[in-house]
């Protein structure tokens, strides 16, 4: 919570759920995290937050783009975004989406399987490409770990044949996994590209750059390391396996940058008790749940800070759930959430860290509920 969104929630008291951004939060993160990183490009990551008050912001800074879809590549050059400061950096894209991406100036894509290779080919003949390689996820709140990425030896095969389809085959692309709290994980994937790259070298292939990705953490309940702990292991381990001969570098952060950012401002709708008995827990009904923007408490994995208007008073357990007719509209039932016993229906609660993947993954409509708004200050 920055002070200018406590003034905005103070002052304005806009209608819930919402969620409000404090544009120089997200400048101060990308500041840090680019002297954290001073030899990477940094892409963000448009599918975290792709509200053009943000997009606009990083574009001042210096900031290139890392695209989910054609549609947030042509957010982007409708925003006056060049498009070779984009990269198009999902694996699973429609034939006619990479070409109209092509058309608007983005060379960079990335890949996983041969298909894909082969569409790149027809529809962005010369383009630069990533191949992108599975990582386990170990560590890692959210992991990316089953549909993206295709093993060391496919991997291999593949960059060369990029380059017999006249591709430029520059190199290997990896997500360690999303709110990844353990630096090492970096150093696994950083070894194995390394292998990759000394193996296409004797192959004749010589590639230049390595995508290390995303996962750098935002603050929710769990402590992570500083983001200079993520920078200090990286730089170790890009020196150990490459020595003097280190490729380019990428970061495609998106949590990092926005989440600590926003806050979303919800109301308790309903407080209620299942039974009889003092050791009952009370379920508090919030404006927002699952799909009104909070899909990554999904198995209860990321779970958020919260903040009420009677915070120091004495405390009791509770289920939090969303407002939704639908059973899986759980937000908190595993994870030991307490919230003080004085709270009331009607009062305000604060969901912290919620800038990154919220207001981009709320429905549009379900139950008549309509999209949470943005606010950016």
């Amino acid at each position: 919570m920055t002070d200018k969104i406590e003034q905005f929630l103070k002052r304005r008291r806009p209608q819930t759920p919402c969620l409000v951004v404090d544009l120089d939060a997200v400048e101060t993160n990308y500041r840090r995290l680019a002297e954290v990183f001073p030899q990477a490009e940094i892409y963000y990551a448009v599918k975290a937050n792709p509200a053009p008050e943000i997009l606009r912001r990083l574009r001042t800074l210096g900031s290139r783009f890392d695209a989910a879809s054609v549609h947030e590549v042509v957010g982007c050059l409708d925003l006056g975004i060049d498009g070779g400061m984009l990269s198009f950096g999902s694996t699973i894209k429609k034939e006619r989406d990479i070409e109209r991406a092509h058309r608007g100036g983005v060379q960079l894509f990335a890949f996983d399987a041969q298909s894909e290779l082969r569409k790149i080919a027809r529809a962005a003949p010369g383009a630069q490409v990533l191949c992108r390689i599975i990582t386990s996820g170990r560590g890692a709140d959210w992991p990316l770990s089953r549909k993206f990425g295709c093993e060391l030896d496919m991997a291999h095969d593949l960059l060369i044949e990029a380059d017999r389809l006249g591709l430029r085959a520059a190199g290997v692309s990896f997500h360690v996994g999303s709110q990844q709290r353990d630096p090492e994980q970096w150093d696994i994937a950083i070894g194995e590209t390394a292998r990759l790259f000394t193996d296409l070298n004797a192959a004749g292939i010589e590639l230049s750059t390595i995508n290390l990705g995303g996962g750098f953490p935002a603050s929710y309940r769990s402590a992570v390391p500083p983001i200079e702990a993520y920078g200090e292991t990286i730089a170790r381990s890009m020196a150990r396996h490459f020595g003097n001969h280190r490729p380019d570098m990428v970061i495609e952060p998106g949590r990092y940058l926005v989440g600590d950012a926003g806050v979303i401002q919800s109301e308790v709708v309903l407080i209620a008790q299942k039974g009889y008995g003092q050791r009952r827990r009370r379920w508090v009904y919030l404006d927002v749940g699952k799909f009104g923007g909070l899909p990554e408490t999904i198995g209860e994995a990321i779970k958020y800070r919260l903040r009420t208007p009677h915070d120091g008073t004495p405390c009791g357990p509770v289920v939090l759930s969303g407002p939704t007719c639908d059973e899986v509209d759980v937000l908190y039932e595993e994870s030991e959430y307490a919230l003080p016993l004085d709270l009331a229906e009607g009062d305000r609660v604060e969901i912290l860290a919620a800038g990154a993947y919220t207001a981009s993954y709320a429905s549009v409509g379900f139950n008549g509920f309509p999209p949470m708004k943005q606010y950016f200050v």
